[in-house]
């Protein structure tokens, strides 16, 4: 059940152009390891881990350990169904989505399952329950793919051969922090807390009254795992009232999130973000501001949200996830696309 973080170097020796590419490079990339991916299956492998791009179990995502069997199973082929080369080459799938710090991130995510086995000794945690999904035909100009898992999911959409989305993107980590064994010490979602925590505490106390919106940090990530969501109500400090030093970690902490993506991709985002008017972003806490007092934040533009919590397992359990408003999925750009192509038909 253990994950080497070896994989980390074959990949990126299968997938080409994977230190830098423009969008359409990253979508040709996306598409050339997933039919590589694909064309190594079996034709019984195939059919779980290839389907439709309308299929509507494309947006059935969440974070949980859903069980391994019956109908509330997950879609996809997992990795405990592959041969070792067809695990290889998911990895390469999964690499041409996320930048180098991303795709470490993800396997080390995969990677605590083993750490909470060897706590729990718990059937239903295991390294090689991630599962991979190839929707439509790689390489057509509408097409798209997930992977995900216990704590991970990633979504990707590619529309009109060269646009790529990336989002819901959820990362989580139990424990937060490794307390015993070889691994003590170990933070794989360190950036999203220190970062954060260290804009609350400069916040003086009448930003705090804008920037607080609740005393005790809820339970949880407020959107969960819908999947379509909307602008949070309830406030929030607006990114005006931050000085430049404020200004500076606030764009850190995004980047921590939009990073993790290839880096076209993650540049893309930052663009929509900057068009979108970065004076229109806020960024809300709750809960305390020292490590393991459960806390929450999150920061909320006129397209996106990043939205945190850290609260169970005495806030030693986070979930971190990454929404657009209209792009989830690739709604918005795969319906412009229809729409202009049956316009082209009539």
């Amino acid at each position: 059940m253990k994950l080497s973080l070896t994989i980390l170097a074959v990949a990126t020796l299968l997938v080409p152009g994977y230190q830098s590419a423009k969008g359409h490079d990253v979508a040709a990339s996306m598409a050339a390891a997933a039919t590589d991916f694909l064309s190594n299956l079996t034709e019984e492998q195939r059919a779980k881990a290839n389907l439709e791009l309308e299929d509507p179990k494309r947006k059935d995502w969440h974070f949980i350990p859903k069980p391994f069997e019956g109908e509330k199973k997950r879609i996809g082929l997992t990795l405990k169904e592959m041969r070792p080369d067809q695990r290889h080459l998911a990895y390469a799938l999964l690499s041409t989505g996320l930048s180098h710090e991303g795709f470490t991130t993800a396997l080390q995510i995969m990677s605590l399952e083993q750490v909470l086995w060897e706590l729990e000794q718990a059937d239903h945690r295991d390294t090689s329950m991630y599962y991979v999904t190839v929707f439509g035909t790689p390489g057509e100009k509408n097409w798209g793919w997930k992977v995900e898992g216990h704590h991970i999911s990633m979504n990707f959409t590619i529309a009109d051969g060269d646009v790529v989305v990336g989002t819901p993107v959820f990362f989580a980590s139990n424990p937060g922090e490794v307390l015993e064994g070889p691994r003590k010490g170990l933070r794989v979602l360190a950036a999203e807390e220190d970062v954060a925590r260290s804009l609350a505490k400069s916040l003086s106390d009448a930003q705090k009254k804008e920037a607080v919106i609740m005393d005790k940090a809820p339970r949880d990530i407020l959107t969960a795992a819908e999947q379509k969501v909307a602008p949070l109500e309830g406030g929030g400090l607006p990114y005006d009232k931050l000085d430049e030093e404020q200004k500076t970690k606030l764009h850190k902490l995004i980047d921590v999130y939009v990073r993790r993506l290839r880096e076209a991709v993650a540049n893309d985002e930052w663009a929509d973000i900057k068009k979108a008017g970065l004076e229109n972003i806020v960024f809300a806490w709750a809960g305390g501001y020292e490590k393991n007092e459960p806390h929450y934040y999150r920061v909320q533009g006129p397209t996106f949200l990043l939205e945190y919590a850290n609260t169970q397992n005495g806030a030693n359990h986070v979930h971190a996830v990454w929404r657009d408003f209209d792009g989830d999925f690739g709604e918005d750009l795969l319906r412009k696309h229809y729409a202009e192509f049956h316009r082209e038909e009539r």
